[in-house]
């Protein structure tokens, strides 16, 4: 278990419009307001499409992550994630996860980590800013190559 007390910053609220890419303009959003890191304790959106980690093929090794995608479309959404921030590329590292429903199949549900998605009539997001300490995201080699979030 790693811990560490947090300093919060501005709590920012994005709205993403029809059409838009969901990570390009959560980037957008951070740019413009300057946020390197922090938190997304919640967002709404309705989505065109998704792709979400998942398969539904065997596993060989039920205990490493999957790195393969479904693809859903025409859905409704309630995510959340975190904002760590690569000062060697000076980009954000979002970590999504999402829980979809599927409105054209009784709004069956699939939970999963955010690959890619776009924006169907809107996105509704709150970001709280974090000012300290750094966070960053630093790939696990001996976690299948997982990239966690690091606090000093």
């Amino acid at each position: 278990m790693r811990s560490h007390e947090v300093v919060p910053g501005r709590t920012i609220v994005a709205v993403f419009d029809h059409g838009e890419d969901f990570y390009d303009a959560l980037d957008r959003t951070c740019r413009a307001h300057d946020i390197r890191q922090g938190y997304i304790p919640t967002f709404i959106a309705g989505l065109a499409a998704a792709d979400i980690v998942g398969t539904c093929e065997r596993l060989d090794n039920p205990d490493a992550p999957v790195w393969s995608k479904v693809h859903v479309t025409n859905i409704e959404a309630l995510g959340g994630g975190t904002l760590a921030y690569d000062p060697g590329t000076d980009t954000i590292q979002p970590h999504i996860h999402l829980t979809v429903g599927l409105k054209a199949h009784s709004a069956t549900a699939h939970t999963s980590h955010l690959l890619a998605a776009t924006v169907q009539f809107l996105t509704e997001m709150i970001i709280v800013e974090i000012l300290e300490p750094p966070m960053t995201r630093v790939r696990q080699t001996e976690l299948y190559d997982v990239p966690l979030l690091q606090l000093p």
